[in-house]
């Protein structure tokens, strides 16, 4: 990895350059990362793209058996599998997928809506609400849905990841491991399917909360409302 200096953005996610041959990926890490003093002051606020991307978060029960910190890290994960969820399934109902790539979506987004009803279950009434998704027209493009696909993949792991130290409880660190080594599949799975290396180096670094939530909210997927002609809200059944 190459260095950078005082106040320049950090290098964009490992493989970014491979599956981003325009610079649009790369050109939205860079904003994310140089955030105008109205988006450091509304970050401030509590306007953060989590607060689209999984909803408001509920106080969490004591009968729960969580600590707040990790009732908050499970909530933060709930919302990027909300994410991965409807993109896999508004994937398999627009069909405009065929052959390796179809049947990623439909096995993929299976195992994304368990990952969701299952952080729904153990969260309870403290599980954070969806937000509304416009994936802009990638679900409707095999090589965009691939493309996006591998972005989506490599960020839930470097996420995942990101998050492991932080979680007290030791039963929600092998859950949350356990989640994360089939995201891992994932990425693999899809990375040989967009035709690039499943593993570029021996080690792989995480992704800190803060840099997930720009990288998120510069995909511009997170919207506030439903998007005309957008799919129905995908039933998390697992």
């Amino acid at each position: 990895m190459m260095p950078h200096g005082p106040g320049a953005p950090p290098p964009p996610p490992v493989g970014v350059a491979k599956f981003d041959p325009d610079g649009a990926l790369t050109e939205a890490h860079a904003r994310a990362f140089s955030p105008s003093r109205g988006e450091l002051l509304a970050a401030a606020a509590g306007l953060g793209a989590m607060a689209l991307l999984a909803g408001r978060t509920r106080a969490l029960g004591a009968e729960a058996g969580l600590s707040r910190q990790d009732a908050d890290i499970l909530n933060y994960a709930l919302g990027l599998e909300y994410l991965q969820s409807a993109f896999y399934t508004e994937a398999e109902r627009r069909g405009a997928l065929r052959g390796k790539a179809a049947r990623a979506a439909a096995e993929i987004g299976a195992v994304e809506r368990a990952h969701v009803a299952a952080f729904r279950k153990v969260l309870g009434d403290a599980a954070a609400h969806p937000a509304f998704y416009d994936f802009r027209g990638v679900t409707e493009d095999q090589n965009a849905f691939l493309r996006t696909a591998v972005a989506f993949e490599d960020l839930a792991v470097a996420a995942y990841k990101g998050q492991a130290a932080l979680i007290q409880s030791p039963a929600v660190l092998e859950a949350a491991l356990a989640i994360h080594s089939v995201e891992a599949r994932h990425a693999a799975w899809i990375r040989y399917l967009y035709g690039v290396q499943p593993a570029e180096r021996p080690f792989d670094a995480p992704s800190s909360r803060p840099a997930v939530e720009r990288l998120v909210a510069s995909t511009g997927f997170v919207v506030r409302r439903p998007s005309p002609g957008a799919a129905s809200p995908p039933r998390f059944t697992g």
